[in-house]
């Protein structure tokens, strides 16, 4: 019976890089964001940072069920994380609507892209923490990808309406300084991680997630703005809930 020498290098299955394989493809499409949001395509620009939002759900869920979790993983994941939800959507939101009040504009680009680095750094400390309650039912504060996606409400609601209307930049900067505060603050803010729905009412959930899909791709500012909206009322009802439970002195 023969025997592998000790210094023979450690064979891996290709399939377990899928997941690091995601997390890169997520990374190009957050750069390439800033590539058309330098060309004033800013529609495209927004689909590449959603696409780089999909696809960060997906390689963590990936690892996990190929049993390919790593360090270099997390990593990996973290750090395209700040590009393409801290870096990306603060400069095509400068291009689109900041560089009129420049100075106003990239002082509120800092403050998002430092506070999107804070957001991932407590996170991740707190998953690794022995001890420490990992964000599984619901998160603290704002996770990146949907701090994003808030971050470019101004853009959905300027395109919804054809463009009929240009809103200030101060109005813009202080939209992203509060999702910025909103990422770093110690709000319970909904998970779908252990979302959980009756195995009857499986059969909706698939076609509510069809009409989601075809209203992004039939109206995307209009169901951008909408879903955006709508996952602000329920991080406002699950602040409210919390200060219902708490126990009155």
């Amino acid at each position: 019976m023969s025997r592998k020498p000790a210094d023979a290098p450690r064979e891996l299955l290709l399939l377990k890089l899928l997941p690091n394989l995601v997390s890169i493809l997520a990374l190009c499409s957050g750069l390439t964001a800033i590539r058309y949001g330098v060309a004033g395509n800013f529609t495209l620009a927004v689909m590449l940072i959603g696409v780089a939002a999909a696809l960060d759900g997906l390689d963590g869920r990936l690892a996990r069920m190929l049993k390919s979790e790593s360090a270099i993983g997390a990593e990996l994941d973290s750090l395209c994380d700040f590009v393409n939800f801290g870096v990306t959507p603060a400069i095509v939101l400068y291009l689109w609507g900041l560089q009129g009040e420049a100075g106003l504009g990239w002082i509120a680009v800092l403050v998002y892209a430092v506070c999107c680095m804070l957001r991932l750094a407590r996170f991740n400390v707190g998953s690794r923490a022995v001890g420490e309650a990992a964000e599984k039912t619901s998160f603290i504060g704002v996770p990146s990808p949907a701090g994003a996606m808030l971050a470019m409400v101004p853009i959905y609601l300027t395109f919804a309406f054809d463009q009929s209307f240009a809103l200030p930049p101060l109005l813009i900067a202080m939209w992203m300084v509060a999702i910025g505060v909103l990422m770093i603050s110690r709000v319970r803010t909904p998970s779908m991680k252990r979302l959980t729905i009756s195995a009857d009412h499986a059969r909706h959930a698939l076609v509510g997630a069809v009409v989601v899909v075809a209203a992004l791709v039939t109206y995307l500012w209009v169901t951008l703005l909408a879903l955006s909206l709508a996952y602000l009322a329920a991080v406002g009802w699950l602040f409210l809930r919390s200060v219902k439970a708490e126990p009155k002195a």
